[in-house]
């Protein structure tokens, strides 16, 4: 087992990944700028490097560098930065370092999104209509003659990186070029490369991943299915398991088809499948997220497994120690992600220092931050602040436990879209669990506001008008009072 291992990230998951370590036995080197060096996971780990390098967490040679000045035998890449980079593995890989994660080969392989949609469709799966190149944004040309044969609505995808960053939807041709100019930006921005393939857009729609394990003696098992259609800006708000609308035979197509597409691409260590669900049941792969994800917490809600333990373990070249008739899928678990932005103001977001932050607790309840009251939540890095994770036998039950988790929060100086998680939960179409990707575009209802609350909201007025009267009554200065002061507006005599 690995000795000394380095967090090549920061936020929750360095904090994620620190305490499996603790648990293990494994000494820990956390990284951090100067806007992160109030961060938990700078508190928790063994030790600490600053980060000179303006390119921060995505400067390879530097994280390679770092780990063998610090003596560190691994390197754990989180999510996002360079955590699906086969050229970061292959570094880590030639200077002995092991990387935890899939092989840089299989990264390689699974990073041409274009190439793995073609090999998953020639061994029979289905995936969507696509482009079969990418384009920079100087072949603005090349890219709409390629919309028109594609049709509308479509999908621009960064040919390099994850679903969130550089995917645009584009409902309208009038629509595509500037929406190709964004996409374009946030994809160069996110993953170094500004190319973006299209793909057919499914509308309605249900996004759906797989959690897949595998080691390196020929085992791969999956873990279930979650749900991710809940979103903004592609980013996923609310994600839960099982998938509420699936039905028991579209739930064991949906896992045949992940470990048959694993095995086709010879995933590794921890991956995700990643599927669409259109309007008439049927599944259409899109993905692989080579790397383990935010929303990792529900699965492991609902089968006690630590999968960050696991990733390490595999990693150390150590077999499964669990099989697919090991792996038992209990009840219901509900993530919501806590972002410190203000999403009645354009999703704008909300730097600051935390003044206050009490979060939640109690049975089936589980919160994964880097927070705490006089911490800095920076400006530079996403807004993710939290995640709030509930687990109980029954969906209803699940829900009713992360609407109380939720209301229990207690953060200031920071906004956070806490309110407008609080209002998904509560509409008719996540409590019946039959929503798809059109909810994302509708306007939510506003809160209904209890009588009580209204009474406390004008108790809590009247109190605040008071105070502010009584702040604001004129009163002489007790130094006005002394004899330096008399003496100096003493006329002269």
């Amino acid at each position: 087992m690995f000795r000394t291992l380095l967090v090549a990230n920061r936020g929750e998951i360095a904090v994620r990944i620190i305490r499996t370590c603790r648990d293990m036995g494994i000494r820990t080197v956390a990284l951090y700028d100067d806007t992160d060096l109030s961060s938990l996971h700078v508190r928790l780990a063994d030790a600490c490097v600053r980060l000179s390098s303006g390119a921060i967490y995505h400067d390879a040679p530097a994280l390679v560098q770092i780990a063998r000045d610090c003596g560190a035998d691994a390197i754990h890449p989180g999510y996002g930065f360079l955590a699906e980079h086969d050229e970061f593995a292959r570094a880590c890989e030639e200077a002995g370092i092991a990387f935890i994660g899939p092989s840089s080969t299989a990264l390689a392989r699974v990073r041409d999104k274009i190439a793995t949609l073609e090999t998953v469709r020639a061994a029979g799966f289905a995936v969507p209509r696509h482009s079969l190149q990418a384009y920079r944004a100087s072949e603005g040309d090349a890219l709409h003659a390629a919309a028109e044969r594609l049709g509308y609505p479509l999908v621009l995808k960064s040919y390099s990186g994850g679903r969130s960053h550089g995917t645009r939807l584009v409902r309208e041709p009038t629509h595509l070029e500037s929406i190709a100019q964004h996409a374009h930006s946030a994809a160069l921005t996110a993953f170094g490369d500004e190319r973006l393939y299209l793909e057919e857009a499914f509308l309605p729609a249900r996004y759906l991943e797989v959690q897949i394990v595998g080691d390196h003696h020929g085992n791969l098992v999956h873990l279930g299915e979650r749900d991710g259609t809940i979103q903004h800006n592609h980013r996923k708000v609310i994600e839960e398991s099982p998938a509420p609308y699936l039905t028991d035979a579209q739930r064991e197509d949906l896992w045949r088809q992940a470990l048959a597409i694993g095995r086709l691409l010879g995933c590794s260590n921890i991956c995700t499948i990643e599927f669409v669900l259109d309007a008439q049941g049927h599944f259409y792969f899109t993905e692989v997220k080579a790397r383990i994800q935010v929303e990792h917490p529900i699965t492991e809600m609902r089968t006690g497994i630590d999968l960050v333990r696991t990733q390490i373990r595999i990693a150390a070249g150590e077999p499964l120690d669990f099989s697919q008739d090991d792996v038992a899928l209990r009840g219901c678990a509900i993530q919501a992600r806590v972002n410190a932005e203000d999403p009645w103001n354009h999703y704008l977001p909300s730097p600051g220092r935390l003044r206050r932050f009490r979060f939640p607790g109690g049975p089936g309840v589980r919160v994964d931050t880097y927070a705490y009251g006089g911490c800095d939540v920076p400006v530079r890095y996403d807004p993710l602040l939290a995640k709030v994770i509930a687990w109980d036998d029954t969906r209803a039950g699940a829900l009713q436990r992360l609407r109380r988790a939720v209301a229990d929060f207690a953060i200031s100086g920071v906004q956070t879209n806490l309110p407008l998680v609080q209002r998904i939960l509560d509409t008719p179409e996540f409590t019946a669990g039959t929503y798809d990707s059109e909810f994302n575009r509708q306007s939510l209802p506003g809160a209904e506001v209890p009588e009580d609350h209204l009474r406390d909201l004008a108790v809590a007025a009247a109190l605040a008008y008071l105070r502010r009267r009584s702040d604001t009554v004129g009163a002489l200065p007790n130094r006005a009072g002394s004899g330096w002061h008399r003496d100096s507006r003493r006329l002269p005599q």
